[in-house]
């Protein structure tokens, strides 16, 4: 089993790999699918009790990749939030009455209302 194991190890980090590279160039298909195997083999290996010796930096390897990508999607959403939160805004100010009261404006702000 530890050959199988090793085998198992070497196509996860391959599969972390690649799923950042889809995630960069936004092949969402591909992305799901190497999601989807990753998930597997977590799953196959989550049973293994013991590593290896050499496997062991091989483990610290996948550890650190699979950081990285979190660290990627991680920035990715902090950015979209903030971009959202940018084009949420109110754009337009609130008008005055002639009584010197507050009319509120008839644009509710969001750049990106899906309407046309």
């Amino acid at each position: 089993m530890t050959d199988q194991t090793h085998t198992k190890l070497i196509r996860l980090r391959d599969l972390i790999l690649e799923e950042r590279r889809y995630a960069q160039d936004l092949e969402m298909d591909r992305l799901l699918a190497a999601m989807k195997e990753k998930e597997e083999l977590i799953n196959y290996l989550s049973v293994v009790q013991e590593l290896d010796p050499e496997d062991k930096e091989l483990a610290a390897e996948i550890r650190r990749e699979n950081r990285r990508n979190a660290f990627l999607y991680k920035s990715a959403l902090g950015w979209i939030r903030e971009t959202m939160e940018f084009f949420g805004k109110r754009t337009v100010t609130s008008t005055y009455a002639a009584d010197a009261g507050t009319v509120p404006a008839q644009v509710n702000g969001r750049l990106l209302s899906g309407k046309v």
